[in-house]
């Protein structure tokens, strides 16, 4: 088997995710899943191998991240995962579909941009001036 590259983005963040035949053996940026901290994170990013079941303890995954914040980089690794394990299985995909569209493509949303005169709101109203 090949090993199979694919990516995930959330915001800001970006996670490229490498999946190569193994033992069930997945590590978020060199540090095994197991570890990961806060749980709450550990738990989004491993929906997608819950869902695959026996497919995912055939293969070892190891995901990189980088940008954004902890929540987005979670977001994104969970993302660059199921894209792999559907690549590594088609059947998977209409189960991800089924469970959450999330799971194969992205969530496009971005910070709305600052304005100037609007004091770091995005969607306050210019302050102004009656004299």
């Amino acid at each position: 088997m090949k090993v199979i590259h694919e990516s995930g983005t959330r915001k800001t963040a970006k996670a490229r995710a490498t999946l190569k035949a193994g033992n069930g053996i997945i590590r978020i940026n060199s540090q095994l899943l197991q570890n990961l901290q806060p749980e709450m994170l550990r738990m989004k990013i491993q929906e997608p191998l819950i869902i695959a079941g026996e497919t995912a303890k055939k293969v070892d995954i190891s995901v990189k991240t980088h940008g954004g914040g902890k929540t987005s980089q979670a977001e994104a690794a969970r993302l660059a995962i199921a894209r792999a394990l559907v690549f590594y299985d088609k059947k998977l995909q209409t189960e991800f579909l089924n469970y959450d569209r999330h799971l194969l493509v992205a969530d496009v949303r971005r910070k709305e941009t600052h304005r100037p005169n609007t004091h770091g709101k995005a969607r306050s109203r210019r302050q102004r001036s009656r004299r």
